[in-house]
């Protein structure tokens, strides 16, 4: 992989001069990187910003993230996503309070020993936080690397991800090994592109990318068919009642796990009881392996008792306190205008 040793200083140079401006860019401290590799995993850098100034806002330091109540931890989190991620990151936070005596540990073995932390999320905070020369091997280098050296291996096996792995440790830069895996993953995501797509004119490797020489780009990275996503028709029912809507707790393992909900069921959409519901909307949301294709009805309770376990919400609190997954987003503004005309 005679690519991988002729880039460290032309990426680095890109880099410098074309780095988008991030704020754990700004103040790299373990703390910021962690969080913010974290929020990355799965999520574009612009929908990361926001949640990261508010969360940090909330929770400025390791300390405060490992004594934060769940709830409001979910609430912080509402819409990212993938919600593992928060109480994974608010274990790990309970380990360094509770292992390393309050303060983020400094090597390799040891943050990656925190829960929800793999080896990227590892690499990207030893490198960039503490400067130590390890890769952080993503999606976005596995792309880079693939194609500047032809690699037709499936980047999905671990053996080919260790390979390329171990070939990025052998070249990497000691004297700016944090920089060098931040450019990696930065051409990736704005340069080398997925689908067959890069920007290859604008590419500080193009004199010497394998995959441009050879015609191949678009076959890679290479990675197995997907597995077409379940399908599941939910029927959701949204209960008003005097500016208020039910909202029930979801199981605490599982899907969505201990998040707040509106009811609903799986079902092939049936006609609801005349008389006893409006028809809201139809909406769906994409899991990684499912979609949820769902149909709204609105419901006006006659009363305020509730099932146990069951709450009344009102706007305040809907938006301040209890966290809904985005799932149910195709329903807001129905929630919206029932909430605010109380219920009637």
């Amino acid at each position: 992989m005679n690519e991988l040793e002729e880039l460290p200083i032309p990426l680095l140079t890109w880099y410098r001069e074309n780095a988008r401006v991030l704020p754990w860019r700004s103040d790299p401290t373990p703390y910021h990187v962690w969080v913010s590799e974290i929020m990355l995993q799965q999520t574009r850098v612009a929908a990361v910003l926001e949640y990261y100034r508010r969360f940090l806002e909330a929770l400025p330091t390791v300390a405060d993230l490992a004594a934060c109540p769940e709830d409001e931890l979910m609430k912080l989190w509402q819409g990212l996503g993938y919600y593992s991620r928060a109480r994974n990151l608010q274990k790990a936070a309970r380990q360094v309070m509770e292992e390393f005596g309050g303060t983020f540990p400094s090597d390799y073995d040891a943050i990656r020993s925190l829960a929800g932390v793999g080896d990227y999320t590892a690499g990207a905070v030893s490198s960039i936080a503490f400067g130590i020369p390890v890769p952080a091997v993503d999606g976005n280098v596995l792309r880079v690397v693939s194609r500047l050296t032809d690699d037709h291996r499936d980047v999905t096996r671990p053996e080919t991800k260790n390979a390329l792995r171990q070939a990025l440790l052998d070249t990497m830069p000691r004297f700016a090994p944090g920089d060098y895996n931040q450019a990696l993953m930065e051409l990736g995501a704005t340069v080398c592109l997925p689908n067959g797509a890069p920007l290859c004119g604008r590419c500080p490797a193009a004199g010497f990318c394998a995959a441009l020489r050879e015609g191949t780009i678009d076959q890679l990275p290479v990675k197995p068919k997907k597995k077409e996503r379940r399908i599941e028709e939910r029927t959701v029912y949204l209960i008003v009642r005097m500016g208020k809507i039910a909202l029930r707790r979801r199981p605490e393992k599982g899907l969505l796990a201990g998040l707040w909900e509106y009811p609903n069921e799986l079902s092939p959409w049936p006609p609801p009881v005349e008389g006893a519901a409006a028809f809201g909307g139809e909406g769906k949301h994409i899991f990684t392996h499912m979609e949820w294709r769902m149909r709204a009805y609105v419901v006006e309770a006659g009363t305020d008792a509730l099932p146990e376990g069951w709450v009344w919400a009102d706007r305040t609190e809907l938006a301040g306190v209890y966290a809904v997954p985005s799932a149910f987003q195709s329903f807001s503004h129905l929630v919206e205008e029932h909430l605010a005309g109380g219920g009637q």
